[in-house]
């Protein structure tokens, strides 16, 4: 599996402002629930190929090539979920997207007013949620943020690393 994070890794760190100081505060990849539905292709995948073996010789091509289509349409979609993150740091909140070809959506911290964290049933029993942002200049690559674990947790960190940054002042209570 390390031969697969190195050539597929998306090189999150190349994005950063080293010398204005930024880090990484977190880095979140999507959670494992994302995963399901490709891993049921796979299985899948490997049912069409038990037809091939079956199969009289004459047709045994066609479960045999789509058993290989099935394992790489599952292979797709699970990398296109492992490319995809969403990075927390000390200035800004960034999302990198892509297999073949990148994209990049970035949001200051200043700029974000809210962030609604959506927790669905299923979600709630295995600790994942969705992130909704809301800003002042609306930025489309991260207005939703899906399949975040343990979302409450990533909600505080933005929280505290906006309040660290002095974006907003402490509060008054009267």
């Amino acid at each position: 599996m390390g031969w697969v994070r190195r050539t597929f890794d998306p090189k999150i760190r190349k994005h950063l402002l080293r010398d204005e100081g930024e880090v990484i505060v977190d880095e979140v990849l999507h959670h494992w629930v994302v995963y399901i539905v490709p891993t049921l292709e796979a299985v899948l995948g490997v049912g069409i190929f038990y037809l091939f073996l079956l199969a009289p010789v004459d047709i045994a091509w066609l479960p045999f090539t789509l058993a290989f289509l099935v394992w790489g349409h599952a292979s797709w979609r699970a990398l296109e979920e492992y490319m995809d993150r969403f990075v927390i740091t000390n200035m800004r909140v960034f999302r990198v997207r892509g297999v073949l070809a990148q994209k990049l959506a970035t949001m200051p911290l200043g700029r974000i007013l809210d962030i609604t964290v959506e927790k669905p049933l299923v979600g709630r029993f295995v600790n994942y949620g969705h992130f909704v942002f809301e800003s002042a200049a609306q930025e489309q690559g991260l207005r939703e943020i899906r399949f975040v674990g343990r979302p409450y947790e990533r909600d505080l960190t933005i929280q505290r690393v906006v309040q660290r940054s002095g974006l907003r002042g402490p509060r008054v209570i009267n």
